[in-house]
């Protein structure tokens, strides 16, 4: 029987006394580790190959992991958690604003780091399990998930990023119900996400921009004062070539 492949992990720390640690300790868990000390030499490794997540820290000199991040969000579609001093509270809000899934503040606990790594990419695409076939519709709009690709009334292909991806799919799993701003940050992000409430919010803007005619006055993700959010449209299940 074959061996499932190994997740693989791209460390992006220009401290070597905590990177080398870690990476050989990641290793001892069972997680492929590629070591990069700067943005640019991240951006090298992912030319070469492309991880299941990536460790990213903020404070780095030339490129800085904001920077670095926003690219494995937005480009990559790269699930990733930073790692963070405890003075930068300012930067761990704007690091999820921008679509990163978890942070860590140093010193940590490498066990804690592994239970954040297990549990983000059991919300990530690799880790959730999705029925063969099965997608979603809305007025004309379909996704699906196996693929994660979204695609528009005429059958073009909207790019979404990871974070988008678990948003939309929280609102077409229960379509017409609000859903207050902490579950939602709950499903998407986890983890004292009730803390950053613009987090989601933002979050949604950006989807808004990508599912709706005038993102301003939005049809399908409307805002419930005092409430949070719900999906305002009729959402079919896809099973097989099938509706349900």
């Amino acid at each position: 029987m074959t061996e499932p492949a190994p997740i693989r992990i791209l460390l992006v720390d220009d401290e070597a006394t905590l990177r080398e640690p870690l990476a050989a300790y990641l290793s001892r868990q069972g997680f492929a580790v590629r070591e990069a000390d700067s943005a640019a030499a991240a951006r090298s490794a992912l030319l070469e190959e492309s991880p299941d997540l990536a460790l990213l820290d903020i404070m780095m000199p030339g490129e800085d992991g904001l920077s670095l991040c926003r690219h494995l969000v937005e480009a990559k579609d790269l699930p990733v958690i930073l790692l963070t001093a405890k003075g930068e509270a300012t930067d761990r809000i704007v690091g999820l604003e921008i679509g990163a899934d978890d942070y860590v503040v140093k010193p940590f606990e490498p066990r804690e780091l592994v239970a954040r790594i297990r549990s983000v990419l059991r919300r990530s695409h690799r880790a959730t399990p999705v029925e063969e076939d099965a997608g979603y519709e809305f007025e004309g709009w379909q996704l699906d998930p196996l693929k994660r690709r979204l695609t528009d009334p005429e059958g073009t292909t909207v790019p979404i990023s990871t974070a988008e991806f678990r948003l939309l799919v929280a609102f077409l799993d229960r379509p017409r119900q609000v859903i207050d701003r902490d579950r939602l940050l709950d499903m998407v992000q986890g983890r004292e996400a009730h803390l950053f409430d613009r987090a989601v919010d933002n979050q949604v803007s950006r989807l808004r921009r990508k599912i709706e005619t005038d993102s301003r006055n939005p049809y399908f993700i409307q805002t419930v004062r005092g409430g949070g959010y719900r999906f305002a449209a009729d959402v079919r299940r896809i099973t097989g070539g099938t509706s349900a």
